[in-house]
């Protein structure tokens, strides 16, 4: 059974691995990371880690029973006003099957008790019809649109959920 986990320096090399295995297939939907993403991984990594210390975001890893990263759930620019932005990626192995439908879900509850969010947003391209169901699906509304600049210079939605 999957798992999701706070995000730790040990998953590095799994993070890598997921993000290189399914960089193409994220690129259809969302903007591509760019070679300079991968050429730097492990600063940016640690990047990311001493952000989430500082307790302006939360990175979570969904993790398999194998230990390979199934999916990333991020919290990002959380706000004195407990609010944050959502932002996730699944494995395109594993898509289609409600995991990321239920780990948003699960990372919505952990929003409120662990990190004392009541507000998370989420934007998405009209493209990405996946996304768009799963945040639907996890109790996500839209609220307006996202500006281009939002989402790697495409159109799509903001979506807003009180936790």
């Amino acid at each position: 059974m999957p798992e999701l986990q706070p995000l730790r320096a040990a998953h590095a090399p799994a993070v890598l691995t997921f993000e290189l295995a399914n960089r193409a297939y994220f690129a259809t939907s969302i903007s591509d990371r760019g070679d300079a993403y991968f050429d730097e991984f492990t600063a940016g990594f640690d990047a990311l880690l001493a952000e989430q210390e500082a307790g302006v975001c939360a990175f979570y890893v969904l993790v398999g029973e194998d230990g390979s990263v199934l999916g990333r759930f991020n919290l990002v620019d959380i706000t004195d006003e407990h609010s944050a932005t959502l932002g996730y990626r699944m494995a395109q192995h594993v898509t289609g099957r409600g995991m990321a439908t239920a780990t948003v879900k699960e990372l919505c509850r952990l929003a409120a008790s662990q990190h004392t969010l009541r507000t998370i947003r989420a934007a998405t391209s009209h493209e990405n019809i996946a996304s768009q169901r799963v945040l639907a699906k996890a109790g996500f509304t839209p609220v307006g649109p996202a500006h281009p600049s939002d989402i790697g210079g495409k159109q799509g939605t903001w979506y807003r959920r009180d936790v």
